[in-house]
């Protein structure tokens, strides 16, 4: 926080331990405990503007638009543990801070939004088989590209107010079927959904369920980056059980909107996900022999499966 030219005047936090699926202990000290320290070194700083960005995951996961006032209810220990430090920053009494819940983020640099769905629509398209995913094409995964995420904090600096809470999200109201729809143009691959009853049924030994599928998927994945040597990647096609459930994040950002901000992009387009793989394909990151029509994987039986694969839940120029 010392800096030659003066003190801060915004300070935003996106630090936080992000990955699904870890320990109690993990999340406490990655999210909670350095959320509050820098929260607690902004107020000793007196900055005019301390940012959190929290998740939309902090909502009953019903299918109505969550809005700021909602019932809370998280469904991801990490979305559990993001609300932990909603909470805290309310005790900060000479702090000026706002928080930020945005649904799913997408867009460059994406590991953890829709860029699991894109990791698996290229093996798909590698071992030749139909992407099947548990429940329906209506459950919902609203989704913001990050550039909006970026503006809603630079909009907000400038005409949030103190304490308050936003909702970020873009007006696609974005499903898993049309996330589906774009991965499966990206890929020229078939989709389709395996339905409450069936997926109800895999509920009851979703462990078992979880642990097949990431099998499934690890192995062509680990087979497409060995023949193209990439020895280390952030990149994978690993789904944790949590965020396969029947969980919907369906949001409301008309309290944003009300403040004069607006989406520079307002739905999820092709352009913009295939802007996410092209941008790995060149970093070295991801296989470009999973995305070769000729470049089969041995290890699979290529007619059509009955699989299971869950849910994870026009492009400006970069």
């Amino acid at each position: 926080f010392t800096d030659p030219e003066g003190e801060y005047d915004l300070v935003v936090n996106l630090a936080a331990e992000t990955k699904y699926g870890q320990s109690d202990a993990v999340y406490q000290e990655g999210t909670v405990n350095l959320s509050m320290n820098c929260a607690r070194e902004a107020a000793k700083h007196n900055v005019r503007m301390f940012v959190e960005l929290s998740t939309g995951q902090v909502y009953a996961a019903d299918k109505k638009l969550a809005q700021e006032d909602s019932k809370i209810d998280p469904w991801t220990m990490l979305a559990k543990h993001k609300m932990e430090v909603e909470r805290q920053l309310r005790n900060l009494t000479d702090l000026n801070y706002l928080v930020l819940r945005p649904a799913t983020v997408y867009g460059l640099g994406d590991k953890n939004g829709l860029a699991p769905r894109l990791i698996i629509g290229a093996i798909y398209k590698y071992t030749r088989q139909k992407m099947k995913m548990l429940w329906t094409k209506d459950l919902q995964m609203n989704t913001v590209h990050v550039l909006d995420v970026c503006r809603a904090v630079w909009h907000l600096w400038n005409h949030g107010k103190k304490g308050q809470v936003y909702n970020v999200v873009d007006s696609n109201n974005t499903t898993q079927g049309k996330v589906s729809e774009l991965v499966s143009e990206i890929f020229s691959i078939k989709y389709d959904f395996m339905g409450t009853v069936v997926s109800n049924m895999a509920r009851v030994n979703m462990t078992s369920v979880v642990e097949d599928i990431n099998d499934r998927h690890m192995r062509p994945w680990a087979d497409a980056c060995q023949k193209d040597g990439i020895d280390n990647t952030p990149l994978n096609p690993f789904l944790d059980q949590e965020l396969l459930y029947n969980k919907n994040l369906a949001m409301d950002s008309s309290k944003l909107i009300a403040t004069g901000f607006s989406y520079s992009i307002p739905q999820v387009k092709v352009d913009c996900l295939r802007e996410i793989l092209d941008d790995y394909i060149k970093s070295g990151l991801f296989p470009r022999s999973l995305l070769s029509s000729e470049m089969l994987w041995n290890g699979v039986d290529h007619e059509e499966t009955e699989e299971i694969l869950a849910d994870q839940n026009g492009c400006p120029d970069s």
